[in-house]
């Protein structure tokens, strides 16, 4: 007897607890580790609501942001008037930490690089092929680099941290401009490809010879080197909260919030860095999950902001996160 009324208990239990609702996601690799910390911290605060982010890739997200197969997409390229044209609604886009590209590699033992822009760009057209080459050993005097191949790695996947590398290539490149381009997806010269930040960061680590570029929270990850990258004012620099967060700090922002940051003057910022953003629409389908959105949108830049750091993210500065907390009021639903 005491079991059947247990259990009657626990049915009844069941059916008057409320159903946890469903806020979908997808794209960018570059936040992920991020985004996935302040889900699960979120979920502490509103336990009605559960976030599922699909970590696709951001040419993944926009296409799904536009195909409305999502409740929110996000990428680190911001999308193009061609592309925000397609949209049924006003699209938004909400920035929300910055972040640093690093080139990363897998040779014996090692060691601690230096590299600029054209060799890099170089290296990813597959004009430099040897790891001992000219280019690359006058930067590194008194480290010894093998006679080895190099195998380029790059992502197979519509990706804004490509966005964000192809960017700066093409800012410190006329000949990679010319011949390949910036943009979340591109025809690569050279290499093989790898899906999302977790792809590239794998086939780097059990390649030798390999180099390839990641976010720079997954080459902490892995345990993986990276170089320092000489920047516009001629210094070398190493990715870090503070360089990116210099490069953050000369960016000019207009108000939709679509802006590159890569190759910023500045002699502390890091040369290859970005921000990713959350791509919402202004009005939102559904009232109630709209309204979800938005407070975890809140929440975001009132709390969430404050992990970043611990996560290898730089936060968005004081002045921006207040316009940004406007934007997000904007939001109907």
């Amino acid at each position: 007897m005491k079991t059947f009324l247990s259990l009657a208990v626990l049915a009844l239990t069941a059916s008057v607890a409320p159903a946890q609702m469903l806020i979908n996601g997808a794209g960018a690799t570059f936040p992920y580790p991020i985004y996935s910390k302040w889900f699960n911290e979120y979920a502490k605060v509103d336990d009605s609501v559960r976030f599922n982010y699909q970590s696709i890739g951001s040419g993944g997200g926009q296409k799904q942001i536009l195909a409305e197969t999502v409740d929110f997409g996000a990428s680190d390229g911001p999308m193009s008037d061609e592309s925000l044209a397609k949209a049924p609604r006003k699209l938004l886009h909400i920035p929300t930490v910055a972040g640093a590209d690093v080139i990363s590699y897998n040779l014996p033992g090692n060691p601690k690089l230096r590299l600029d822009g054209p060799t890099v760009a170089a290296i990813f057209l597959g004009k430099i092929t040897k790891w001992s080459d000219a280019a690359i050993a006058g930067q590194n005097p008194g480290v010894k680099l093998p006679d080895q191949d190099i195998l380029v790695v790059h992502r197979s996947d519509g990706s804004g941290t490509t966005y964000i590398f192809t960017d700066y290539l093409s800012s410190v490149s006329s000949e990679w401009k010319e011949k390949v381009g910036k943009g979340t997806s591109v025809n690569w010269p050279a290499g093989l490809g790898g899906k999302g930040n977790e792809g590239v960061s794998g086939q780097v680590k059990q390649s030798p010879g390999a180099i390839g570029y990641i976010e720079l929270a997954y080459a902490k990850q892995n345990h993986l080197p990276y170089a320092d990258m000489k920047n516009s004012s001629g210094n070398y620099i190493a990715a870090s909260i503070e360089s990116v967060t210099a490069a953050l700090a000369t960016a000019q922002i207009p108000d939709d919030f679509r802006f590159s940051m890569v190759n910023p003057p500045g002699a502390t910022a890091y040369p290859i860095a970005g921000t990713t953003w959350l791509l919402v629409y202004e009005q939102q389908k559904d009232p109630a999950k709209g309204r979800k959105v938005v407070e975890f949108l809140k929440w975001a830049y009132a709390e969430g902001e404050k992990m970043a750091a611990s996560l290898d993210y730089a936060p968005l500065p004081e002045n921006v996160q207040q316009r940004v907390m406007k934007r997000i009021a904007e939001i109907k639903y």
